[in-house]
């Protein structure tokens, strides 16, 4: 999210950057067993190509196949977990594209051998991991804000069989005395944590919004963020999944209104819709808001199953997907339009803080992909599939790419966190009470 007009500080940006790591867990639900299709690699936008060609160093064709991939993996590491928990100590794609099981026992490896997946012995399973990320983010919560707030993040590194802790490299992150009693953390100093930055907002997929209606003479900033994926619920509603801190008033448990942005004129911005539920942080650590469009967005076909990126290109999206490591993604968003990575982590956890000071514990998904200030919100996919949606990012406060990489590569890159789809959806429906998002789906677009 991005502060335009005034400064005013609301979320820290997550900082994410580790090693290869991956969790198949509870954050996300079960996957189906088959793979939806995708679109061809020729009928990909060529700001895309560019994208997938300049950070992933692959063919399109190379993209949706790895994507494909990467969610056969998941769909047999889900049940594979599910019949041997103890055994399960992660899943996820080698850097030449090969998938790969991590197991506790020779019995297992041998059954996933036979299956055709290269496997690795690890000493410590899924579940056991899982349950020292519960611990250590007890703790996390626990300590005086001063202190909490030079944490950034907490990752589960299945390679090596350890958390990683990520650390500010200021004086407050050096004097945490971490817990003795959770076995092997591997702490990572990372530079503090970027925030708002006063650029222009973008045209395509950039919004804007504010605590009260933009006529408000008290008004002194609008919140900048990107629309995500375009859905329906089961009562025909048009809708727009996108990150919870964008709500600017998430924490009082209200709405807002959305405009598109009239640069020249903020307070003539069209209207195009409002926040009708957010969530940050809470029981289920997600960051995402429902936005209800209105009849003009919906005349202007802001509805339809498509994400936009450079130049107002658009990207049909096939279907729905479930992160897991190893697998490509690209992402759009207002401030970086296309840019592409892979997951590294299948399960993060972050503090965040609101206006208010509130600390907010917030689970996702890393990825290496580029994401800016503003960016928040916006779409990522992996292939055509809608994969998640963006809430921080290392680079927040960086003003383009290029210089982000420049900056961070001693850190090991820029890095985002996401947020999954599949388990906003399941979300938004339980707690729809049948109103609206109830049985909501992210509109896609059938390639027969």
């Amino acid at each position: 999210m991005r502060k335009f007009m005034a400064r005013r500080a609301t979320v820290r940006a997550a900082t994410v950057a580790f090693a290869s790591t991956v969790l198949i867990g509870p954050l996300l639900s079960t996957a189906t067993a088959d793979t939806p299709d995708q679109l061809a690699a020729e009928k990909l936008p060529a700001e895309l190509v560019t994208a997938i060609q300049r950070d992933l160093k692959m063919t399109p064709a190379e993209y949706l196949e790895r994507s494909e991939k990467a969610q056969q993996l998941r769909d047999y590491a889900t049940g594979f977990r599910s019949q041997r928990p103890d055994d399960f100590a992660g899943a996820w794609l080698g850097t030449d594209g090969k998938p790969v099981m991590a197991v506790t026992s020779l019995d297992a490896a041998k059954i996933a051998a036979a299956d055709g997946y290269q496997t690795r012995l690890a000493p410590i399973s899924a579940d056991n991991l899982e349950n020292s990320a519960d611990q250590l983010n007890m703790w996390i919560t626990a300590l005086p804000r001063d202190l909490s707030s030079a944490i950034n993040s907490v990752a589960i590194d299945f390679l090596n069989s350890q958390l990683v802790l990520s650390v500010a490299n200021t004086p407050a992150g050096h004097l945490l005395n971490l817990p003795t009693l959770i076995a092997n953390i591997k702490v990572m100093l990372s530079p503090d944590s970027g925030g708002p930055v006063e650029r222009r907002p973008m045209g395509g997929d950039t919004y804007i919004t504010a605590p009260t209606p933009l006529s408000d003479a008290a008004l002194h900033s609008v919140d900048v963020c990107s629309f995500g994926f375009n859905s329906v619920d089961s009562a025909g509603n048009p809708l727009n999944i996108s990150a919870g801190h964008c709500n600017p008033n998430v924490d009082k448990g209200i709405g807002a209104d959305v405009y598109i942005p009239n640069v020249k004129n903020l307070v003539s911005s069209p209207k195009a819709g409002s926040f009708v539920s957010s969530n940050l942080g809470g029981r289920s650590g997600l960051d995402y808001s429902v936005i209800k469009l209105n009849d003009d967005a919906v005349r202007a076909g802001m509805d339809q199953p498509v994400v936009r990126g450079a130049n107002g290109t658009t990207l049909a999206i096939t279907g729905v997907a479930d992160p897991i490591t190893g697998a490509p993604v690209c992402k759009s968003g207002q401030s970086s339009t296309f840019t592409c990575g892979f997951v590294v982590a299948d399960r993060v956890e972050t503090q965040l803080y609101t206006a208010e000071g509130v600390s907010k514990t917030v689970r996702g998904f890393a990825s290496s992909a580029c994401t800016l200030g503003g960016d928040s919100g916006g779409a990522i996919v992996t292939g055509t599939l809608a994969l998640g949606i963006t809430s921080g990012s290392n680079a927040a406060d960086a003003p383009n790419c290029n210089e982000a990489n420049t900056q961070l590569a001693q850190y090991g890159g820029t890095a985002s966190l996401g947020i999954p789809v599949r388990a906003i959806l399941s979300e938004i429906d339980a707690n729809s009470g049948g109103g609206i998002g109830s049985g909501i789906q992210v509109r896609t677009r059938s390639i027969a």
